[in-house]
């Protein structure tokens, strides 16, 4: 499975950004290899609408099968819901711990938006 953690910084020990369509970026990691990958997320750090759906459609074409991020909104909700991907909320400080709650099964997989729209 490929999760795509919104992230501070390069690795697993980056803080997580609370934001999904305004984090930095992505780190994508292969959950049976451990291998992580870097997904750029600048364009959108600043954009004036439309960050999350934009996020969502870069984590999409990076064939990500889950998101763990702070904060969705529900355009980016919707997005990634429609597309399969499963999406949860955490409050863990680094990436590496989101990534340790998620695979021991402590992260519940969310049914809704938790923020609304243009949160920053």
């Amino acid at each position: 499975m490929t999760v795509a953690f919104s992230a501070t910084g390069t690795d697993l020990n980056s803080d997580m950004d609370q934001r999904f369509g305004r984090a930095r970026q992505f780190i994508l990691v292969d959950t049976e290899t451990n291998a992580a990958t870097i997904l750029e997320n600048t364009q959108n750090m600043n954009a004036a609408q439309g960050a999350g759906i934009q996020a969502a459609q870069n984590v999409i074409n990076a064939e990500a099968d889950a998101v763990v991020t702070g904060n969705c909104g529900p355009k980016a909700f919707q997005v990634l819901q429609a597309a399969g991907i499963k999406i949860y909320h955490t409050r863990e400080d680094t990436v590496g711990s989101a990534l340790k709650a998620l695979l021991s099964g402590t992260l519940q997989e969310a049914d809704s938006a938790n923020v609304d729209s243009h949160w920053s």
